[in-house]
């Protein structure tokens, strides 16, 4: 899934804040920690029904998602004590090593 700031091109990817949502133009969107909403960018073929069946997923992966969100969050202060690195240079290895890791089992993204 591509993720796209609403008002623009920016392809970096920004940690979620809250549940994605379906907002009045039926695009699936989230809000970042950076407080811009972004556009989850589906594959053409998805239809409306499509679309609920994704958010329905979405939805029941939210307690994990939160769970796994502050395991992020504890490995960041783990390798930011002491502070060897920066909390963003330690974001960005911690998602290019998960990155490297899931792709082994999910393919490049």
């Amino acid at each position: 899934m591509a993720h796209q700031h609403a008002g623009g091109g920016d392809e970096t990817p920004i940690t979620p804040h809250a549940a994605p949502v379906v907002d009045g133009a039926g695009r699936l969107t989230y809000v970042g920690d950076d407080g811009r909403r972004y556009v989850v960018g589906l594959p053409p073929e998805v239809d409306e029904l499509g679309l609920e069946r994704v958010m329905a997923s979405v939805s029941r992966g939210g307690p994990l998602f939160d769970q796994i969100l502050a395991l992020c969050h504890n490995w960041i202060a783990s390798v930011n004590s002491p502070p060897d690195l920066e909390a963003r240079a330690a974001l960005a290895l911690l998602l290019t090593t998960l990155e490297t890791a899931l792709e082994d089992c999910y393919g490049e993204v």
